[in-house]
């Protein structure tokens, strides 16, 4: 069975990952026939946000524990997981993809990757295999395509011309698009959704990560011999 690695940032929109998000991709990988590895930086987050008042909370909450609600407590430290584990490996958005996996949200095109996120995407990339990047995780993507894998990778974030701009400003090749639809990068191995960047509903969410998550298992390597 194919292994499909899930890197969640958090749990909630507005300072982890976003949960419906993260759920219709972990959907999607099973409907596939595939088994999700979920995995976190085991790191404090870079803010909390109460999700009703939508204002800071004064206290500290940890990446990996807060993910594994979303997991349902099956997840991994990311430091602790080699490429040779997955077969691919898919980021859900959020703003934790923003605050907590690098620091896009504070710092722009000017942004640190934390570095187990860097070393896997690196190794799973010289693997040769497939990397998927919802809602504003192409952020990331961008930063260590330009500081690790020296190349421009074409992705989307959809319209949003200013998010556009940072990843442009990164050395990405930005292309808008549609909610319900993805960009391929084929050279690069790399598939990108807006999601809720663009997302009115969970239903429109869906529809573009369930072609992203066919899109990236489409690309991962025969493992057949001959």
């Amino acid at each position: 069975m194919l292994k499909i690695g899930v890197v969640l940032s958090g749990c909630g929109v507005m300072d982890g990952s976003e949960i419906h998000e993260a759920v219709l991709t972990l959907l999607a990988i099973d409907k596939a026939g595939a088994e999700a590895v979920c995995m976190a930086p085991n790191s404090d987050q870079k803010e909390i946000i109460n999700h009703l008042t939508q204002q800071k909370m004064n206290e500290k909450r940890n990446v990996l524990v807060e993910s594994a609600r979303i997991a349902r407590g099956k997840i991994k430290d990311i430091a602790h997981v080699k490429e040779s584990d997955i077969d691919a490996l898919i980021f859900p958005g959020g703003y934790g993809a923003a605050k907590n996996l690098c620091n896009f949200a504070d710092k722009g095109a000017d942004c640190v990757v934390c570095a187990e996120v860097a070393r896997l995407v690196r190794e799973v990339h010289n693997a040769g295999n497939p990397i998927g990047a919802i809602c504003i995780s192409p952020a990331l993507i961008a930063r260590i395509w330009q500081t690790e894998i020296k190349a421009k990778p074409k992705l989307t974030i959809g319209t949003d011309k200013g998010t556009a701009v940072q990843l442009q400003k990164m050395g990405a090749i930005h292309q808008d698009c549609p909610v319900g639809q993805t960009v391929i990068d084929k050279e690069q191995r790399l598939v990108t959704t807006p999601a809720y960047m663009l997302a009115k509903s969970i239903k429109e969410a869906a529809e573009g990560i369930e072609k992203l998550v066919k899109e990236v298992i489409a690309m991962i390597p025969s493992k057949l011999s001959f």
